[in-house]
């Protein structure tokens, strides 16, 4: 999974997030989605991490950088979400 992917799944659950807000099962849907993101970063990592294990020096460096930089957006990405599913839960 390459990171523009990531980046399209993060920008449609951030999307979805509006959505999900509507109904009484806001919360639920919002961790889920938080959930969501947090297992495809953490894949995308791990086959950057695996792409990495087959390269040496600078170049298997470097994508390790990208797995640990993917791995940390999406952790972001995902505390946000359940930070948002808190709040829902509080307006409720």
């Amino acid at each position: 999974m390459n990171t523009s992917r990531l980046a399209m799944i993060a920008v449609v659950a951030a999307g979805s997030l509006g959505l999900a807000a509507c109904n009484n099962k806001a919360d639920d849907a919002t961790e889920q989605q938080a959930d969501a993101v947090e297992q495809s970063s953490d894949a995308a990592a791990d086959a950057l991490e695996n792409q990495a294990d087959t390269m040496t020096g600078a170049a298997s460096e470097a994508v390790e950088e990208k797995a640990d930089a993917v791995e940390a957006a999406g952790e972001a990405k995902s505390d946000a979400l359940e930070n948002r599913a808190d709040e829902i839960k509080k307006q409720n």
